[in-house]
């Protein structure tokens, strides 16, 4: 691909509007669309070229970027009179959040129509985007990206191609959204345990703050041992979170507060340690959330 490309993006709220300022910036011919075209008016004066319908904006590149809300949006801009014979030979580029179902689906469609497919997850704020370590994840056929990366770079520096199974983007931001999720909501509990306590909260989002990075290593190690399959003692007996949960949840009834968070997680630790994991490695946890629902 040349230095200077024909983009276009479709979907300009505030991240999509941001893609289309990154790409202007550096001298790409970007187009846009947006089911709102007034929305359209900062980016058209910095240089844009407002398309009069989406299929029009998807004949005007090659590379057809898009961000809308989710995936019921993206289809209905998708499914608009023009647009699937417009795709033929296109590159869609798909960065709405997403379910691998939802990625699988896309590139059925985008191939169906002539076009190549990536699907994409981007794991960071509009404000955080065109930084040399923004989060982006990105799957589909490895020369179709290998290509487009340089395009893609300019998004952000912490781009991970995570291989040629469409889901895979889909299914990795999924995965670490649960990780964040679980720790916002067992922050969450330990806030109201600080405030229980009279504890100053801010100061008790201070000493997360520090713990976070032996955390992350944490992890990481238990991410290993999954990998591995060896489940033998290396950094946290099961057991100490089967009597640290139990503990976390009695203090929670005595203190009066919501335990709902504590009930969960001291429930699924008891039945491991019943289950008879109590004497490996934390991680084996995983073997109880792998039997059938």
């Amino acid at each position: 691909m040349s230095s200077k490309q024909k983009i276009t993006v479709i979907g300009l709220g505030s991240m999509g509007a941001t893609i289309a300022r990154l790409y202007l910036a550096q001298g790409h011919q970007v187009t846009v669309w947006n089911r709102s075209a007034d929305k359209a008016a900062p980016l058209v004066a910095q240089g844009a070229v407002l398309a009069d319908s989406a299929a029009a904006a998807v004949r005007a590149s090659h590379v057809v970027l898009m961000c809308v809300y989710d995936y019921r949006a993206a289809d209905a801009i998708l499914g608009a009179e023009g647009v699937a014979a417009a795709m033929d030979g296109r590159l869609l580029v798909q960065l709405t959040t997403g379910s691998p179902r939802d990625a699988r689906d896309a590139q059925a469609w985008a191939q169906r129509h002539g076009a190549t497919f990536l699907e994409g997850a981007i794991q960071a704020a509009p404000e955080q985007m065109g930084q040399g370590d923004t989060p982006i994840l990105m799957s589909g056929d490895e020369p179709v990206f290998r290509a487009v990366a340089p395009l893609l770079a300019v998004l952000g520096g912490g781009i991970v191609y995570l291989g040629e199974k469409i889901s895979n983007a889909a299914a990795m931001d999924l995965a670490t959204l649960s990780t964040i999720y679980g720790t916002m909501l067992g922050f969450l509990h330990g806030a109201r345990v600080a405030e229980s306590e009279g504890f100053d909260v801010a100061e008790f989002g201070r000493i997360v703050a520090g713990i976070m990075p032996t955390f992350a290593g944490f992890l990481q190690h238990e991410g290993a041992v999954i990998q591995s399959g060896d489940f033998k003692i290396s950094q946290s007996p099961m057991r100490i979170s089967v009597e640290a949960t139990q503990r976390i949840l009695q203090t929670a009834r005595e203190s009066g507060i919501n335990s709902e968070f504590p009930a969960f997680a001291a429930g699924l630790f008891q039945r491991a340690d019943a289950a008879g994991l109590g004497g490996e490695e934390l991680a084996a946890l995983i073997k109880l959330l792998r039997a059938p629902a």
